[in-house]
């Protein structure tokens, strides 16, 4: 199996990726999957979403094109501390085809209790997904009933008239 490492640490002056990867190695040589690449973020928290994390969005943009088989990780919090970014990551993978490994909390897709516990992820992040949405509905109705207007604010006529009369 073609295996990528993927390692985050959230600083840059007291941490470092190397434990990370040590672990992995051994595991994948025990297990005898080829690292083909390792996509590091470093010094950037896993609070911050895919767009503000490039190597999390290069693996799993090679993810989606088949350049390996499997992802490790050295705990399911360095793909995210969100239950929804996790949840997406886990997804994504998922849908290209690509297992995960997780060492610490040894899930490992390869195997069929591995997809389990990334089918009960995927639930839970689907379910923060639905709670959000109540949430911002539940905001929008009491708005609307304290009478105020929702959306952008109209222009004044003096605005509206510059952009009328620019050829």
């Amino acid at each position: 199996m073609r295996a990528v490492l993927y390692l985050r640490v959230s600083t840059t002056d007291r941490q470092t990726t190397e434990n990370q990867r040590m672990v992995l190695a051994k595991v994948a040589e025990h297990r005898g999957w080829e690292i083909v690449e390792t996509y590091e973020d470093i010094g950037i928290s896993g609070a911050k979403g895919r767009d503000k994390r490039p190597a999390f969005d290069q693996m799993l943009k090679d993810a989606v094109r088949r350049k390996f088989d499997v992802t490790m990780c050295w705990s399911i919090d360095r793909l995210g501390r969100s239950v929804l970014h996790v949840a997406n990551a886990m997804a994504e993978l998922d849908a290209a085809g690509v297992a995960l490994y997780s060492d610490q909390q040894a899930i490992d897709s390869t195997t069929p209790m591995g997809r389990a516990m990334i089918q009960m992820a995927s639930v839970f992040g689907e379910q923060e997904r639905q709670m959000i949405r109540s949430r911002v509905v539940t905001g929008l109705n009491r708005v609307r009933v304290e009478g105020k207007k929702l959306g952008r604010p109209m222009i004044g006529s003096k605005v509206r008239g510059r952009h009328q009369a620019a050829p």
